[in-house]
C-alpha cells in the first residue's frame, strides 16, 4: 500500500470532488499545513524565548555579592617549632676603680735620744692616726691623682662585676590562669568582627577560608608579636593582623600567682555568601 500524505493537495482534492469548494472548508483544509508549521514555529520561539529571558536579565545585571565576615570559635593548636638561638654570654666589664691618693710608706723604726727625736716624728697614737685619715702601706703607689683623688681608707665597696641586665621572660604555652580579654570571650568576638572588613580584591577573586594569629599577652597584659600561624592570602593575612594588633589590654595570665607572659592563638574566618 503506497504511503498517503494526507497533508498534500492531491489528497485535498480528492476529498472534496464533487463538493462546493467556496464556502471556506477546502481553503480551511489547504492552509492546515502551513497553520500547523507557522505554529510550531511560534510555540518553539516562544520556548526559547522565556528559557532565555532569566539568563539574559542575569548577565544585564551587575553581580553583587553578599559579603558575610564570620569569626569563629577560639581553638588551640598546637605551637609552631620555635627553635632557641644559643646566645654567646658576654661577660660584663668592670668599671675602673677610682683614683687613688698616695699612701704613707712604712719605715722601719731608729732608735734615737729624745733630744734628736723632732716633735713631728713622734709616733701617734690610734686617735691622732684615725683623726688625720693617714692610710700606712708597705710601698708607695706610684700616679695617683693627689688632687681629686679618694682616701683608700673612704672606699667602703669596690665594684668587680657590672650589672647584668635581666634577660626577657620566655612566653608560655599554658598555664594555671590563662590571659583573658576584658568581658571574655564573646566580646573577643564581637571586637574582631566590628573591626574587621573583608579586603575587596579578595573578595572579586572569591578568596574565603580562615587565618589563624598567635600574639603573646605581656605580663602587663599588651597584645605583642603578632604572627600569621596559618596563611588565606596576603590580604586576609594582612586585615587580620591589623585587627589583632588593635586589641586593648588583656587580663595578664599567672603562674603561681605571677603575671607571665602567654601565647595565644585566634581563627579567623572570611567567607562569602
Amino acid at each position: 500500500m503506497a504511503k498517503i500524505n494526507l497533508a498534500s493537495e492531491e489528497w485535498c482534492d480528492l476529498i472534496f470532488e464533487g463538493r462546493n469548494k467556496g464556502y471556506g472548508a477546502y481553503k480551511m483544509r489547504m492552509d492546515a499545513p502551513k497553520r500547523h508549521n507557522l505554529s510550531l514555529l511560534i510555540i518553539v520561539l516562544l520556548t526559547a524565548f522565556f528559557i532565555a529571558v532569566p539568563e539574559l536579565i542575569k548577565l544585564a545585571t551587575p553581580e553583587q555579592k553578599e559579603v558575610m565576615t564570620e569569626v569563629t570559635q577560639l581553638s588551640k593548636l598546637d605551637d609552631a617549632e620555635v627553635k632557641d638561638k644559643k646566645l654567646n654570654k658576654v661577660e660584663p666589664i668592670a668599671p675602673p676603680p677610682p683614683p687613688l691618693k698616695s699612701s704613707v710608706k712604712f719605715v722601719a723604726p731608729v732608735i734615737k735620744k729624745d733630744s734628736e727625736v723632732r716633735d713631728e716624728d713622734e709616733m701617734k697614737s690610734q686617735e691622732q692616726l684615725q683623726e688625720s685619715k693617714v692610710t700606712i702601706s708597705i710601698a708607695d703607689v706610684k700616679g695617683n691623682d693627689e688632687e681629686h683623688g679618694k682616701d683608700i681608707a673612704e672606699i667602703k665597696q669596690v665594684v668587680t662585676q657590672a650589672p647584668v641586665e635581666e634577660v626577657e621572660e620566655k612566653p608560655y604555652t599554658a598555664v594555671e590562669q590563662m590571659p583573658q580579654f576584658p568581658g571574655g570571650e564573646s566580646e573577643l568576638l564581637k571586637y574582631i568582627f566590628d573591626k574587621l572588613r573583608y579586603p575587596t580584591i579578595s573578595q572579586e577573586n572569591g578568596v574565603q577560608g580562615k587565618v589563624y594569629i598567635r600574639f603573646v599577652v605581656s605580663k602587663t597584659g599588651d597584645v605583642k608579636d603578632a604572627q600569621v600561624m596559618r596563611s588565606l592570602d596576603p590580604y586576609c593575612d594582612k586585615e587580620a593582623l591589623r585587627v589583632i594588633r588593635s586589641l586593648p589590654k588583656w587580663i595578664p595570665g599567672k603562674q603561681n600567682g605571677v603575671n607571665v607572659p602567654v601565647y595565644y592563638v585566634v581563627p579567623i574566618t572570611f567567607k562569602l555568601q
